[in-house]
């Protein structure tokens, strides 16, 4: 993936629409699983590596890595190391991850009161192949 620069963004970078608009860059590493994942087990918390990573249930070390660096990249969470041995490290929302959560925390309302239905969806869709 290219990575844009930026400074100096023109309003038409965040049309997620357009190939090679910034805008679909965010949208696409935000839009992952681990990433809403993460943001939503980051919640109003400050939460160290090990701490995440149990609350995010099936993610691996890798995965959580790489989708903290790019959370923090986009300047949706803060990562703070204090210097000490070991050098703890801790993760929490800035003021732009805590808006994402909230519609995160939409998304997931939507599923708790949908997943009946798309269950039923699935079951019958799965019958007539």
């Amino acid at each position: 993936m290219v990575t844009k620069q930026l400074s100096g963004v023109p309003r038409d970078e965040a049309d997620v629409r357009r190939a090679d608009s910034l805008g679909r860059e965010i949208f696409s590493g935000v839009a992952n699983k681990w990433a809403l994942l993460i943001i939503e087990a980051l919640g109003d918390d400050t939460l160290r590596f090990g701490e995440l990573r149990g609350e995010v249930e099936g993610i691996s070390h890798k995965m959580l890595t790489q989708n903290l660096r790019m959370l923090e990249r986009y300047g949706l969470l803060r990562r703070t190391v204090y210097p000490t041995v070991p050098p703890r490290v801790e993760y929490a929302l800035t003021e732009p991850g805590t808006a994402l959560r909230e519609t995160i925390d939409g998304l997931c309302t939507w599923t708790h009161r949908y997943v009946g239905e798309i269950e039923a969806a699935c079951r019958r869709f799965d019958a007539g192949k």
